[in-house]
């Protein structure tokens, strides 16, 4: 277990600061001289002017309110600003303009929102100042409808916008990614004229580059006369968030020709797309032009390359980097806190907490959100406890964003009753608490709980997002649901996400888990612009359902619509590719996946080893394996284990598992399915159950129901039938159709009409209509000599309307 070493230092108290900090000022003692405490730009009026002192007219102190009030702004000190505004009705200043416009961009930016629209409903005569304000304050404060409803009042009343009020609403547009919207304010903009203002400009380019229209970015940007820095930061950012690296790098380069001075943030937003192979090389010429520019002291810079460097997977040089940084600042610690974590090791993340509690930095809460979420991927519920318990020290567990994240992480290590009360307990529930909720219930199989919480949301009248949408469809997961499962899609309809592409991709894979082809690719025929998360969807949905040539004939169409394929495409394919024994599409897949650079991703690989090894070219799948064995993966471990069981070479799998163990590759209960399976084709019993008994004695793990199934399966095909037996009914768990059908295999190949009628009878209980169990039991009485015990069973299925399902097999020509 980890233990956190912290020894918490003695800070100020906020409260207590800030009552000392307006003491001073009504002292007419300067900001900057109080007990160590420096204002980056303190006014000469702040210092010396203290309204308690004498009776001040506006006309003498004009300027001295405003720069209490801007000072606050700046340092988020709402409660100084809440002193100011008494003092300034006391002084009868509440109801001049000036001041009211003030106040509204203090509190918007102190995040007290409802106070800012309080003095804004109370202001008798509003000018363009205020409602830029207004606007420019709910989208800070992430209320981007509001915002834009506000705007279009504002022009409603006759006034025109200004440039800060367009490039507020078109920062809403872009985090919406409300791309249409944002052409209709670009269309405003034109015809008001104020599109080639350099602020327009650049934040209409930032616009469509977030919502993913580069093209139209790009020609935002040329038809720009006047480019400052911003302008082209903007553009930088825009290719590099779309991935187009090489663009970045080249509008880098002839920004620099065109002797524009590059700043930190043109460095930083070009820093945002180097995440593949191609990227790494970019981000190292960054990084080069950055100890050119002499930017190193840049916190801001020096973050986003160590960001860079931990996408691009190269830890060794992120933590290069951060050990080279002369000043490091929270954002620096949560970045390499969330590289660490990223790869859930929970020893180096923890050490890297306790060095940066050790330096007087104190997290926040996204750094809590992030340890939460690690404690959850890896089920280290005794760390996330006390984690839990340094939050309530620090104070933070009242953040909206802390409150999730314990929900998610107490879900994903199977305390699903301690989130449900916090959940229940929570003073307010916003759609994400209600969204971690659902998912945790999810997580773990209380199907029947997530759909009564989201009928509980739906009757309290709050709008479900397309997270939630998503969420709700994965508890609909058996073909019970399906009626359920079309009232949501209903719903959903009804609230305007039936184009969302996220909510399409989940109804797709819903549908598809309902056992029906013919709805996915409805849903699949209605998306207007197909992106590469449909596509992977649709072919998934076809893998589900047994179309393995359609899933291919798919890809192909993916390629012809001008899409990369992913890694989760090439996956799936190859699974496509496996299931129906495709060599020659296998290879010509593999091709492609070298191509495009995805054969070091050690799934795809995986993939590859599996569909060479059931298309019969067991040599190919130990090449694939080969290339990428020294990664250390178990999950290739196992598929190759697995490979060669089905091929008979069992002493190679047993080799393979040794060699994992060597490796100190940990194994999984994946692991122990393939070395039993293969212990059971060759007949190894003893060495079989001595791999059973090991999950537990030596890798501390407890036994499956696959770790079981295989066992059952061991004993029972080298007929060793009472000791399965005995198995099956000692086990933790209910006994299932697979497991009495492997049972039964057993009777019949060793003649045991006894246990395999009881076998039998088992399993018509949990399946009625199983052809499976009629086949064999009456093989067990034919083998045995007993033909009309076998004429009967065969007679009893005809007269239920079973049918056998045909066997089949097939060459390729």
């Amino acid at each position: 277990m980890l233990h956190l070493d912290l020894r918490i230092r003695c800070v100020l108290p906020f409260t207590f600061k800030s009552s000392y900090i307006l003491f001073c000022y009504n002292a007419k003692t300067p900001l900057n001289s109080v007990n160590g405490f420096h204002s980056e730009s303190p006014s000469s009026s702040l210092q010396t002017f203290s309204p308690l002192s004498s009776n001040p007219t506006p006309r003498e102190y004009p300027s001295a309110f405003a720069s209490a009030l801007i000072y606050s702004s700046n340092t988020k000190t709402p409660f100084l600003g809440i002193q100011n505004h008494a003092q300034l009705i006391k002084f009868g200043f509440s109801n001049d303009r000036f001041y009211q416009n003030n106040l509204i961009s203090m509190y918007s930016k102190c995040g007290d929102l409802s106070s800012a629209f309080e003095v804004f409903d109370e202001m008798p005569d509003r000018n363009l100042v205020s409602w830029t304000s207004m606007i420019s304050g709910s989208i800070q404060n992430d209320e981007f409808e509001m915002g834009l409803e506000l705007f279009l009042e504002m022009m409603r009343s006759g006034l025109c916008p200004n440039e800060f009020a367009f490039g507020s609403v078109l920062k809403a547009c872009a985090s919406m990614e409300a791309c249409q919207l944002g052409s209709s304010l670009h269309c405003a903009a034109l015809k008001v004229g104020i599109e080639a203002n350099e602020f327009v400009g650049s934040s209409l380019v930032d616009m469509y580059a977030k919502c993913g229209d580069v093209e139209m970015a790009e020609l935002v940007f040329e038809q720009m006369n006047n480019r400052d820095t911003a302008c082209w930061n903007a553009m930088i950012g825009g290719y590099a968030l779309n991935e187009c690296s090489r663009k970045a790098i080249d509008l880098l380069s002839f920004m620099h020709q065109n002797r524009v001075i590059a700043d930190q943030f043109t460095f930083a937003g070009a820093l945002k797309g180097c995440s593949s192979s191609d990227g790494l090389k970019f981000g190292q010429q960054i990084h080069g032009l950055v100890i050119q520019n002499e930017l190193e002291m840049s916190s801001s810079v020096m973050n986003s390359l160590v960001n860079m460097y931990f996408k691009a997977d190269r830890k060794d040089c992120a933590l290069m980097v951060f050990n080279r940084m002369k000043q490091r600042d929270l954002i620096s610690w949560n970045t390499v806190i969330t590289g660490y974590a990223q790869s859930a090791n929970v020893r180096e993340v923890v050490g890297l907490f306790s060095k940066m509690f050790s330096t007087g930095l104190r997290p926040n809460r996204v750094t809590f959100s992030i340890l939460f979420r690690l404690c959850g991927i890896t089920g280290d519920l005794h760390l996330g406890l006390q984690f839990y318990c340094l939050v309530y020290h620090l104070g933070f567990y009242d953040n909206a964003l802390i409150r999730n994240s314990t929900i998610e992480m107490f879900s994903r290590c199977g305390a699903i009753e301690v989130a449900c009360c916090i959940f229940e307990n929570l003073p307010t529930r916003d759609i994400s608490a209600w969204n971690e909720m659902i998912l945790g219930y999810n997580l773990n199989g209380c199907r029947i709980e997530a759909l009564q919480l989201f009928r509980d949301l739906h009757e309290l009248g709050i709008e479900p997002n397309e997270i939630t949408y998503s969420n709700i469809l994965g508890s609909c997961c058996r073909t019970e649901h399906q009626e359920i499962g079309r009232q949501i899609h209903a719903s959903l309809i009804k609230s305007g996400f039936s184009y969302n592409h996220f909510v399409c991709c989940s109804l797709i894979n819903a549908y598809a888990r309902f056992g029906t082809i013919n709805d996915p690719f409805k849903i699949f025929l209605g998306i207007k612009l197909l992106d590469l998360a449909s596509w992977g969807a649709m072919i998934s949905a076809c893998l589900q359902q047994g179309c393995n040539h359609e899933a291919l004939v798919l890809l192909n169409s993916l390629r012809e619509a001008g899409e990369k394929p992913d890694e989760f495409v090439f996956g799936s394919t190859l699974n496509a590719c496996a299931n129906i024994s495709a060599l020659n599409q296998s290879k010509s897949i593999h091709l492609h996946v070298i191509i495009t650079g995805f054969e070091s991703h050690l799934c795809v690989t995986s993939a590859v080893v599996d569909a060479y090894a059931k298309c019969g070219d067991i040599e190919s799948s130990r090449m694939a394996f080969e290339q990428l064995s020294r990664e250390g993966d178990a999950i290739l471990f196992n598929t190759m284990i697995t490979a060669y069981a089905q091929h008979g070479l069992v002493e190679k799998a047993v080799e393979l598992f040794e060699r994992m163990k060597e490796a100190n590759i940990q194994p999984n209960h994946v692991t122990f399915v393939s070395v039993i399976s293969a212990c059971s084709h060759l007949g190894l019993v003893e060495q079989g159950r001595k791999f059973f008994d090991s999950i537990n004695l030596d890798h501390g793990l407890i036994p499956s129901a696959e770790n079981f199934s295989c066992l059952v399966d061991l004993l029972a095909r080298n007929g060793f039938l009472e000791e399965s037996k005995e198995v099956i009914e000692n086990m933790p768990f209910e006994p299932w159709p697979a497991i009495w059908r492997s049972f039964l295999s057993g009777c019949r190949i060793h003649g045991n009409r006894e246990l395999g009628e009881l076998a039998a009878k088992h399993l018509l209980q949990l399946m009625p209509n199983n052809d499976a169990a009629y086949i064999l039991l009456s093989r067990v009485y034919a083998e045995g000599g007993s033909w009309e015990d076998a004429a009967m069973v065969r007679k009893m299925m005809t007269e239920s309307g079973i049918r056998k399902q045909p066997g089949y097999s097939w060459i390729t020509i």
